[in-house]
């Protein structure tokens, strides 16, 4: 079989498990290590292998930069050091207390000492087990509708300790035959920094090309040179091709580098960026699942199992202990400390690393047994439980309180079409100013209020500015699913559509519905 028979096997199959995890409320990314596994038994179809050069030249960039510009400059700028913290000396203690303590902890699980990693495959292992995939998480998330702030935590926390895990990996390879030594402090150092220069300088740049154009498939284009060409610009300079990915999609999508997209640019990146991670995690997670050998899985599960049992203990410790030393105006819930420890998971990323190890390296393939046996364990011991923990600790929204809000939104939804149609066709089908200024305002108070109805529900359910934000939020999501289901009841044409959708879009980054302000629920 071909890869492009595989490939479009793997999209279908992709497909029918989105379908199905979406009726059976399962993280995506779960079933489809399922659905892998389950195609790897049977021997159904060999799938293209993940190397490092198909991974960190295709698929890699375009999932950092996607998770990157999904998310709002200010909201990253907010929480700064509490992601700092996790992801820079949490990472770097979380590797040296898993290098140090496995083989000791593996010798207490009964494996036998020649199964045990030596020393630098012990630090390898312990990096690249460091980078965490919030694939699953997030998706979760916003199902339930977590708090913003708690998403944007665990989804920037996981981009910066993927850049992170990967410095101190490529660097704890180089320095299995020469020692570990002073330089490699420079060495993180100049990494770091030179990578947010090229990540910024690329990123910038964009963002002001697009601004001066008004070309969307134009603008696409850019957002994708900013994506590959800082990872390459990044890699090349010998820094890291993710942090600088990162720096130029949290650039690209920020509030000034949105709005200086045209509408129908502003739809269109995001529709292209999310069919892309999309299509791109269905073809990685469902390649895990065929890589997979299970008969080899069990053959050394007290191995596989103790190192998982130390990877998430270490995870646990240094997630409370990071979150226990920030200043008392940057405390993060106790709650979400539960849920950041317990939600870091590990997916592709780790694998993705674990095969680009060198085929010279001491134990290369017992370290990528124990990281496609932990990753599996990862992703559906956590990955099934999280949504259970994450209604256990109330960190969700009942949909019974959602019923005013749905009827506000379709006010609200109902008098901007009508408005619309005013201004579009009223002096066609109405010869006289006075007429059409009459109905105008007649609509304008619909509008007012529909919004002060919203204003007074976010009263009710709890009062305050946290509830009307979480209305507000709300409310954008659900006139974008109105405005949607409008498009494909024939209601409403593609223009209009994307008219509306680019309006509520520059609507709730003008107010921070959807960006600052929600920063700062708690």
């Amino acid at each position: 079989m071909t890869w492009p028979v595989a490939i479009v096997l793997l999209l279908l199959v992709a497909t029918i498990v989105s379908l199905v995890a979406q009726r059976f409320r399962v993280p995506y990314t779960v079933a489809l290590v399922v659905a892998g596994l389950a195609l790897g038994a049977t021997h159904a179809f060999v799938a293209p292998p993940l190397t490092r050069e198909l991974m960190f030249g295709l698929v890699l960039p375009a999932l950092v930069f996607e998770a990157a510009f999904d998310l709002e400059i200010e909201e990253v700028r907010h929480d700064g050091v509490t992601l700092a913290a996790l992801a820079v000396p949490g990472v770097i203690a979380a590797i040296v207390i898993t290098a140090f303590t496995l083989s000791p902890m593996l010798a207490a699980f009964d494996v036998p000492a020649s199964a045990i990693p030596a020393r630098n495959g012990a630090v390898v292992f312990a990096a690249l087990m460091s980078a965490t995939d919030p694939v699953a998480v997030v998706s979760l998330f916003r199902s339930i509708e977590a708090p913003r702030r708690l998403q944007v935590i665990v989804e920037g926390e996981s981009l910066f300790n993927d850049g992170t895990a990967i410095i101190f990996f490529t660097l704890a390879l180089a320095s299995a035959g020469a020692g570990v030594s002073a330089s490699i402090v420079t060495d993180f150092l100049y990494i770091i920094g030179a990578s947010l220069i090229v990540g910024g300088a690329i990123g910038a740049a964009s963002a002001e090309a697009i601004r001066r154009l008004y070309e969307p498939r134009l603008e696409v284009v850019l957002t994708t040179f900013a994506a590959y060409g800082s990872f390459v610009a990044g890699e090349a300079v010998g820094a890291s091709g993710v942090i600088a990915t990162v720096a130029a999609g949290l650039l690209c999508g920020s509030r000034a580098g949105r709005r200086g997209m045209s509408a129908a640019a502003r739809i269109a990146a995001a529709t292209f960026w999310d069919y892309l991670a999309f299509a791109f995690n269905s073809l990685v997670f469902l390649s895990i699942g065929l890589m997979v050998r299970i008969p080899v899985l069990l053959a050394s599960w007290r191995l596989i199992v103790g190192a998982f049992v130390i990877v998430t203990v270490t995870r646990v410790m240094m997630t409370w202990a990071t979150a226990g030393l920030l200043p008392n105006h940057l405390k993060i819930p106790r709650r979400w400390t539960a849920i950041l420890s317990w939600g870091g998971l590990r997916g592709a990323l780790s694998m993705v690393l674990a095969i680009s190890i060198p085929e010279t390296f001491p134990q290369r393939d017992l370290l990528i047994t124990m990281t496609f046996g932990v990753v599996i364990l990862s992703i559906l011991i956590q990955g099934i439980t999280v949504g259970p923990t994450l209604r256990w600790l109330g960190l969700h929204r009942r949909r019974g309180d959602h019923t005013g809000y749905l009827g506000t939104q379709l006010a609200l939804l109902t008098a901007h079409s009508a408005l619309d149609d005013v201004d579009r066709t009223g002096s066609m089908v109405i010869a006289e100013e006075s007429m059409r200024r009459a109905l105008s305002d007649e609509y304008d108070d619909r509008l007012a209020r529909a919004e002060n109805a919203l204003i007074w529900l976010g009263g009710q359910l709890g009062g305050g500015d946290a509830s009307t934000r979480a209305a507000r939020h709300l409310l954008a999501t659900t006139e974008r699913e109105r405005v949607a289901e409008a498009f494909r009841s024939g209601a409403i044409d593609e223009a209009q559509r994307d008219r509306w959708l680019a309006e509520l879009r520059a609507r709730w980054w003008d107010d921070g519905g959807a960006g600052g302000g929600a920063a700062n629920d708690t």
